[in-house]
């Protein structure tokens, strides 16, 4: 199988100018229905408290724990079902990117009256007709009735004369030296008016519950009346960042890298829906981990390294003191082996600010692990607690061979060509390269995959359709990039 790493021609690497998977039609690639859970493997146990043995962080022991890649989707899904969280109504401008909670059903007709679709002369009977001085505007209340024989000058949108028979285009008639009117086409009774109710009647349902609210669903809204929508809040996520090692600024020196996900991760969380509403960054330090996670009052923390049983790597001492619930502890597939899911336990009544359920994902330290950590946990689980439906799953064949894991998937970064899923280089753990010009990453099982073999594609938030929804600051701005809490 031809090789996949660094050292293959880095040409391929390079985005096509002006050309992705969204902007140019692609050939007809598979669909399919989102495959069952695989079934944890016999004697791996479920839930667990974090500590419960603390020597199956590495080695076989750890791979026996590790949970498959499909059944750790699971799990991160059923964690984010919606829990009788209660709708917010949300003022219309507040309320993009967000899911509705209930049916938008209309409440008016569209058009709410008759209405010209044109510029013209709105016509009684058969011409030629005689113009009347004035004409109709939109907003205009309503008009005298027309007269048979008769037309007046009529504006796009303005309601229609009683006993009005059509409306000619400005262009198909001509006025004589007399005031008469001459159509210049054959008149057809109806053309050119939007009868009340063409679009809906008062009550008809227009989007169900779990639509995404886009800008066009905003217009809609406001069309059929709306001036707040009910819609599911936004979960909360912080940021913590571990890692003394790590350099907010210049170039690396003297041991020390520059944080990645620091500035990766807020933006990419938002896509997926959620107000960021802290970035700390907390080295490795056991004791202020612990605090940050006791005190937090997000619905869900993401924490970046520190997974694994390094020694400095504090995450699972600090669930264990805290007494979550490891839903998932290690994952089946490569980058992003050692990423955690758990449940932490619910503040006391006194606490009322915290949220009555929280969730942490720890991801690796490395960046693309990291990626891997966030499409694999925090994806599903944060889909969930926003109400928003999952991706539809689908495939693409490979244009090329990709090696595999002996045992675990593996998550390869591809560009969509034409209608083949082209492997990306650079796909390390450490490298994000190939990740910042993919269009998704490829599901290859473990073995690897042949060219020409169909596997599953996982859309980057700002790929799929509603991305762009995700570009929304704290404060429901357009900006991906708004302030947050960096300390």
């Amino acid at each position: 199988m031809p090789p996949t790493g660094p050292g293959t021609p880095p040409h391929r690497d390079e985005p096509v100018a002006s050309r992705s998977h969204r902007d140019e039609p692609v050939a007809p690639r598979s669909r399919r229905e989102p495959s069952a859970p695989s079934t944890p493997g016999r004697g791996r146990p479920g839930p667990q408290r974090p500590g419960d043995d603390p020597a199956g962080h590495g080695g076989a022991r750890q791979r026996a724990r590790a949970t498959s890649w499909p059944e750790a989707r699971a799990v991160s899904r059923r964690a984010g079902a919606p829990g009788g969280t209660a709708p917010v109504v949300t003022p219309l401008s507040d309320s993009l990117g967000r899911v509705l909670t209930s049916p938008l059903a209309a409440l008016t007709d569209l058009p709410s009256f008759d209405t010209s679709a044109m510029d013209g002369w709105a016509v009684a009977g058969p011409g030629p007709w005689t113009v009347l001085a004035g004409g109709v505007l939109a907003g205009q209340e309503r008009p005298e009735p027309l007269g048979d024989g008769e037309a007046v000058r009529i504006a796009t949108g303005a309601r229609i004369p009683q006993d009005t028979t059509a409306v000619i285009r400005s262009e198909h008639a001509r006025v004589d030296d007399k005031s008469k009117l001459h159509a210049q086409r054959d008149v057809v009774p109806g053309q050119d008016i939007r009868p009340r109710g063409q679009e809906c009647r008062a009550g008809d349902q227009l989007l169900p519950p779990g639509a995404l609210v886009t800008p066009a669903v905003l217009g809609l809204a406001a069309a059929a009346g709306y001036d707040a929508l009910p819609v599911a809040p936004r979960p909360r996520a912080e940021v913590l960042v571990l890692g003394d090692e790590l350099l907010t600024e210049g170039l690396p020196h003297e041991g020390r890298i520059r944080d990645a996900l620091g500035p990766m991760l807020p933006p990419w969380l938002r896509a997926l829906g959620v107000v960021v509403t802290a970035v700390r960054r907390l080295g490795d330090d056991a004791e202020a981990l612990y605090e940050a996670l006791a005190r937090s009052t997000a619905d869900v923390i993401v924490t970046t390294g520190g997974t694994a049983s390094g020694p400095v790597d504090h995450v699972h001492p600090a669930l264990h003191r805290l007494g979550a619930e490891l839903l998932v502890d290690g994952v089946a597939v490569r980058p992003g082996h050692p990423m955690l899911l758990a449940r932490l336990p619910e503040a006391p009544r006194s606490e009322a600010a915290r949220p009555p359920a929280r969730h942490l994902v720890g991801l690796p330290g490395n960046p693309l692990a990291a990626v891997s950590g966030l499409l694999t946990l925090a994806e599903p689980l944060l889909r969930g607690l926003a109400g928003r439906p999952g991706a539809e799953p689908y495939t693409a064949p490979l244009r090329d061979d990709v090696h595999g894991h002996p045992h675990d998937t593996r998550l390869v970064p591809v560009v969509l060509r034409a209608e083949y899923a082209v492997p990306l280089h650079y796909n390390g753990p450490a490298m994000l390269r190939g990740i910042a010009v993919a269009d998704g990453l490829a599901v290859v099982p473990p073995g690897g995959a042949r060219r020409r073999q169909e596997v599953e594609i996982l859309d980057l938030p700002w790929t799929e359709p509603g991305g762009s929804h995700g570009e929304l600051g704290p404060d429901g701005s357009a900006d991906p990039f708004s302030e947050v809490c960096f300390t």
